[in-house]
């Protein structure tokens, strides 16, 4: 019976401790502003995973009484706002936390090395290039792998009679 229903007080405490803890992290994350559930890097997603899993585990788990959850919360969303201070003010932390941009495909070559270091495969560019709505590479003068992961594609009709130049990538 324990699989599939324990007590009414069990169901209470998920309903309680779910709608309290979903009001303070609403708050907290007011409180701390956008960046804190920004998806800028790779940073960013662990602690919103992070923020998350502790939520999932304080609502669920009778050992962990709602203050302490909340706690949990409030110590992960301060880090990240710490973290994301000092990213601002040092560019050692930035280059740290952040990391850079890498341009993995250039005007009709793919750039092995970038590729093998980044652990990216000829299949996942055009992937990309194609839920940019591009036919096929012809039509693309650069891939860039971002800090999130994602890929940034660059239109050859963009950049067309230019050196490319793209925030802070030069080639």
């Amino acid at each position: 019976m324990g699989w599939f229903f324990n007590t009414w007080s069990d169901i209470v405490r998920v309903l309680v401790l779910g709608i309290a803890g979903y009001i303070a992290l609403i708050f907290f994350l007011r409180v701390s502003g956008k960046r804190t559930l920004s998806k800028l890097n790779a940073f960013d997603f662990v602690i919103t995973v992070a923020l998350g899993s502790t939520f999932g585990s304080f609502i669920l788990s009778k050992d962990i009484s709602l203050s302490e959850g909340l706690t949990g919360l409030a110590v992960l969303i301060w880090l990240q706002h710490m973290i994301s201070w000092l990213t601002v003010r040092s560019d050692f932390i930035k280059g740290v936390i952040r990391g850079e941009p890498t341009l993995v495909y250039y005007n009709g070559e793919y750039l092995k090395d970038a590729m093998k270091r980044s652990r990216v495969v000829e299949s996942e560019i055009e992937q990309s290039v194609r839920n940019e709505g591009h036919a096929n590479l012809e039509d693309v003068g650069a891939v860039i792998l971002e800090t999130d992961g994602s890929f940034s594609i660059i239109g050859r009709s963009e950049k067309e009679g230019k050196e490319l130049n793209i925030a802070g990538l030069k080639v």
